[in-house]
C-alpha cells in the first residue's frame, strides 16, 4: 500500500479546525485533526508533509512520524508545543494511526494492546457550542464576567454562560444527566486585568461564589476541576488554590505559566489537590521534567498539539512508570476525542475523559459518521477499525467547504 495524496478539509462555520485525510492506492483514507492557526497549518501540510508522505508505505507509521518530527519539517526540540509544525504533524500521525487500524481491520485500542477499560468516566468542560471551533480576532477565546449584565435567558448547553451566571443550575443539570465532574474557570477574568499578578479580595469572593453555588446545590455529588489556563503568577495562584480548598477541588489545571518548572513544583507542594498539566505544553521532554520534579499528578496533553497518538502513547507509558494518570484534553473537535478514547481504553492509568456536552450534542454529529457512546457518565469509542469513525460525506457537500489536495485523492 502506498500513500497517494494528502487532503485538508476546512469548514467556514468551524473555522478554527483543520481535518487531514491521507489517501492510499487501495482506497483507504485515514482521518486526522488539529486546531488553531488553520491557514498556516494547511500551508505547512501541503508544502512540507505531503511531498514527503506521497509514495510512502503508511504501515511504516513510526518511521514516518519520526521523519516528519525530526527531519522533514522544522527540527523541533524543547518543551513547548502548539507550533504550526507540531499541529500539522499531530494531524498526520492521527491519520496514519487511523489508516493502520483500517489496514488490519482493528481498532487503535486493539493495536495498542487491547481494551483495559470498557468505558471511561467523563467530566464536562463547561464551554459552549462555539468554543475553540471558530477563529476570533484578538483574544482567541470567549470569556464572560458577572460584572456584565446577566443574559435574560440562558439555553441548554450554553455552559460557558451558565458557569458564570447560573452555576447551580449547571451543576444540577449535569448531575441529573449522570455527569459527576465538571471543569470551570471562574478566576480567568481577573487574571487578564493585571497579567495574573494579584487578585483582590472582592474579585476572589466573586469567583468563589461560583464554587459555593455548586456545593450548595449538589453538595459532594459533583467533583470540581479548576482551569487556570496558565494565567497566574505563583503567589496569586497559591492564594486562589488555598481559598478554594474548602470547596473540595478535584484538580487544579495549569495554574501558572507551564515553562516555569520550579513554580509548578512549588504550587504542587502548597496544594492538597491534584495538579493537572498540560494541554498547552506536554511533550515527552516536558513530562520528563514534570514527573522528575514531582510537579504533575495528571497528564492532560492535547494529542493534536504534541505530535499525535504516537506521542500520546509514549507519554502514557512515561506517566505509568511514574505512577501517574492521564486525562487527555478535548475541547476542540470530534477526531481529537475519538483518538483520546482509543488511547484511554488501552491505558491502565486512564483517570477520566474530558468532554464538552455542547460539542457532543452539537457540531461533532455534523462532522463524523460515528459518535462515541455516552451512558451513565461514561464514554466509549465506536467499535470500528482505526478511530472508529470517518468524515461525514455531507461535509464534502457543504457550501462553506475549503478543500485542498496534494497528489491523488478520492472524489
Amino acid at each position: 500500500m502506498k500513500i497517494t495524496g494528502v487532503e485538508t478539509i476546512q469548514i467556514e462555520e468551524f473555522s478554527n479546525l483543520v481535518w487531514v485525510r491521507i489517501h492510499t492506492d487501495q482506497g483507504l483514507i485515514g482521518l486526522g485533526e488539529t486546531f488553531r492557526n488553520p491557514a498556516a497549518v494547511v500551508a505547512y501540510l501541503h508544502e512540507t508533509c505531503a511531498p514527503f508522505l506521497i509514495g510512502k508505505d503508511p504501515a511504516e507509521r513510526t518511521a514516518l512520524y519520526e521523519a516528519i518530527r525530526h527531519n522533514v519539517g522544522n527540527h523541533f526540540q524543547g518543551f513547548p508545543t502548539r507550533s504550526v509544525e507540531m499541529r500539522g504533524n499531530s494531524a498526520v500521525d492521527i491519520a496514519l494511526w487511523d489508516l493502520f487500524g483500517q489496514m488490519f481491520g482493528q481498532s487503535i485500542t486493539t493495536l495498542m494492546g487491547g481494551r483495559v477499560h470498557e468505558g471511561v468516566r467523563i467530566y464536562n468542560t463547561c464551554a459552549n457550542a462555539a468554543y475553540n471551533n471558530r477563529q476570533r480576532a484578538g483574544y482567541n477565546s470567549q470569556i464572560y464576567s458577572r460584572d456584565d449584565p446577566a443574559p435574560k435567558n440562558i439555553s441548554r448547553n450554553e455552559d460557558l454562560l451558565m458557569q458564570v451566571f447560573e452555576p447551580a443550575r449547571l451543576a444540577r443539570e449535569l448531575v441529573d444527566e449522570g455527569i459527576t465532574a465538571m471543569k470551570i474557570w471562574p478566576f480567568d477574568i481577573y487574571a487578564r486585568r493585571n497579567r495574573g499578578q494579584r487578585i483582590g479580595p472582592a474579585e476572589l469572593k466573586k469567583a468563589l461564589w461560583v464554587l459555593e453555588q455548586i456545593r450548595d446545590e449538589v453538595d459532594d455529588a459533583m467533583e470540581i476541576m479548576i482551569e487556570y489556563h496558565g494565567l497566574w503568577q505563583l503567589p496569586a495562584a497559591i492564594e486562589i488554590a488555598r481559598a478554594a480548598e474548602e470547596y473540595g477541588i478535584f484538580w487544579h489545571e495549569d495554574p501558572v505559566a507551564l515553562e516555569h518548572f520550579d513554580d509548578l513544583a512549588a504550587f504542587h507542594r502548597s496544594s492538597t489537590s491534584r495538579l493537572a498539566g498540560s494541554e498547552s505544553h506536554g511533550t515527552q521532554t516536558w513530562y520528563r521534567e514534570m514527573f522528575g520534579r514531582g510537579a504533575i499528578d495528571v497528564a492532560n496533553f492535547d494529542m493534536t498539539w504534541i505530535g499525535g497518538l504516537t506521542e500520546g502513547q509514549r507519554i502514557s507509558h512515561m506517566a505509568l512508570a511514574h505512577d501517574r494518570t492521564i486525562a487527555p484534553h478535548d475541547c476542540t473537535g470530534p477526531v481529537t476525542l475519538l483518538a483520546n478514547l482509543q488511547l484511554m481504553a488501552a491505558s491502565p492509568n486512564t483517570l477520566i475523559a474530558e468532554t464538552v456536552r455542547s460539542h457532543l450534542e452539537g457540531f461533532y454529529r455534523e462532522v463524523v459518521t460515528e459518535m462515541p457512546v455516552v451512558k451513565d457518565g461514561h464514554i466509549s469509542a465506536p467499535a470500528g477499525p482505526g478511530i472508529g469513525s470517518a468524515l461525514n460525506p455531507d461535509v464534502l457537500r457543504r457550501s462553506d467547504l475549503l478543500r485542498k489536495a496534494t497528489g491523488k485523492v478520492a472524489d
